[in-house]
């Protein structure tokens, strides 16, 4: 990890410091994707099997699976981990079965009331990457509140092969069909249709620059997706009394999901990020995946702040998905931060709870969108709509005020709307 002192940056230094190893997206990467998505909307599940075998080595013999099969590749598991999947979902139905609103109704003046109601979105489609790792977590992340929402037609897909912990989380969660394909492919088929992969009227998950971008293109030809979700990234904001080697892990924990991770450390203590470089040089070779870590940290930083308040305001300037506050007081600072995905306070909260079994969800905005994007909730898989009834007197009461403000923006049919039932009276 690079070492820098922010006060001996210049500003351009400063905004190269907090930029991301990669864009998230690049001409030659959209035109790519663009023709991937142009190729699933003409050829349907044939370009689903070329661009399979292109990217994937080829389309399984098996490459769509009902619930019945769902279940019953999921009932290999042993039984620790169908324990630990149990329990992670428990805690993830908790906390957005607590997100469930009660329809909203207020009179606002007498005779007009305004409601506020919410229903499910009946068809989403669900992205679990695939890649190096079974992202168990991911599945449960996505698919338990589309299940809590009641959306009536739930697909996922994800790269060959279905690992069966993924299917037994699949199965616990109500999902209608699983499709084992990947990339910006997966992401067409979802928003288009084809013979075989049903249409969605939105699209969830996280993924690679790649899928990020492809979610984006289907995006500006109206299909809904949830946020713009890339590869993951993580802030360690942290004080003298900060743990280094807890640091150290936290830092690793989010290298080793891919080579075009981020992890950044900002402290106002030389000293601490000094032993936090050693601890990584001490954690780093017990990893499974060290070369994708060493990888990741390659591009990652570790700032200097010449102040605690100066570390923070780094941080909202960065926006990261995953933010670690290890300082004295930490919530003392949380009403300070303005960016980020989700938030980990104190010594005893690391990131890995968040992303598996804490009950709050891993699918965050990454690429500093945390600035006006929100992570995901039980909200992102319903729709929201207003209702409004007037009685007589009630529109008697507002005949004057809609009248003069149609008018005066030359709307006279809607003004004429008001009068010709004050003309019935």
């Amino acid at each position: 990890m690079q070492r820098l002192i922010w006060a001996e940056l210049s500003p351009p230094q400063q905004q190269q410091a907090l930029a991301r190893a990669q864009c998230i997206t690049d001409r030659k990467l959209s035109d790519a994707v663009a023709a991937i998505i142009t190729q699933v909307q003409r050829d349907g599940d044939a370009a689903l099997a070329e661009l399979s075998d292109r990217f994937d080595g080829g389309l399984p013999s098996q490459w769509q699976f009902t619930p019945a099969q769902i279940a019953q590749l999921g009932n290999q598991l042993e039984p620790e981990l169908k324990q630990a999947i149990d329990t992670a979902l428990a805690n993830i139905d908790t906390f957005h079965r607590a997100q469930q609103q009660p329809p909203l109704a207020v009179t606002v003046q007498t005779g007009i009331d305004c409601e506020l109601h919410s229903e499910a979105i009946e068809r989403v489609g669900l992205y679990v990457p695939g890649g190096s790792a079974p992202l168990i977590s991911t599945v449960m992340m996505l698919a338990k509140p589309a299940q809590l929402a009641n959306c009536q037609q739930r697909i996922l897909v994800t790269p060959p092969p279905l690992n069966p912990a993924m299917a037994y989380a699949a199965s616990r969660c109500g999902v209608s069909q699983i499709f084992t394909i990947g990339g910006a492919q997966a992401i067409a088929a979802l928003a288009f249709g084809t013979e075989t992969v049903p249409k969605v009227d939105k699209i969830f998950g996280p993924g690679s620059r790649f899928v990020t971008e492809a979610k984006q293109q289907v995006a500006q030809q109206g299909v809904a997706i949830d946020m713009p979700a890339g590869p993951s990234e993580v802030l360690v904001l942290a004080d003298s009394g900060a743990n280094p080697r807890f640091i150290a892990a936290d830092l690793l924990s989010q290298a080793e999901h891919g080579d075009d991770s981020q992890a950044l450390l900002v402290t106002d203590s030389p000293s601490l990020a000094d032993k936090v470089l050693d601890a990584l040089q001490q954690q780093l070779p017990q990893l499974s995946r060290a070369n994708i870590a060493a990888a990741a940290l390659k591009q990652s930083r570790v700032i200097i702040a010449p102040s605690l308040t100066e570390a923070v305001a780094i941080s909202n300037a960065y926006g990261p998905e995953h933010l670690i506050i290890q300082t004295q007081a930490p919530r003392q600072l949380l009403g300070q931060i303005r960016a980020a995905g989700s938030v980990f306070l104190g010594p005893w909260s690391p990131e890995s709870v968040g992303d598996y079994a804490s009950g709050t969800n891993h699918v965050l905005p990454t690429y500093g969108a945390s600035r006006t994007v929100s992570s995901l909730t039980l909200a992102d898989f319903q729709r929201r709509f207003t209702v409004q009834q007037l009685s007589q007197a009630g529109l008697n009461d507002l005949a004057a005020t809609v009248t003069a403000l149609a008018n005066a923006e030359g709307l006279d049919g809607h003004a004429n709307a008001i009068t010709v039932r004050l003309e019935e009276q």
